[in-house]
């Protein structure tokens, strides 16, 4: 699914016209980014959390070469699914 049957998905499940559900949609995407970039952690009761963890600095191999090359340490987003989430799935 791409980000434009996502909008017709929420356009059609909460009886929206499709440029309401893709600006609720795009508030939510700039919501959470918003709180990521500023250190906090997004839970959704039962959907999931979003949250960021920081990779330490390591010693990597390039693959074409076989150098040995330092690859620097970056935060990164991450999501856990919750439980309802998980059933789901299951």
């Amino acid at each position: 699914m791409n980000k434009g049957q996502l909008i017709d998905r929420i356009a059609e499940n909460a009886n929206l016209p499709k440029s309401v559900a893709e600006k609720a949609l795009n508030g939510f995407i700039q919501a959470i980014t918003e709180a990521l970039e500023s250190g906090e952690k997004v839970t959704l009761v039962g959907f999931g959390t979003f949250y960021v963890t920081e990779r330490k600095a390591r010693t990597g191999i390039n693959p074409s070469t076989g150098k040995t090359i330092n690859i620097p340490a970056k935060k990164v987003p991450k999501f856990k699914a919750g439980s309802k989430l998980q059933e789901a799935v299951l």
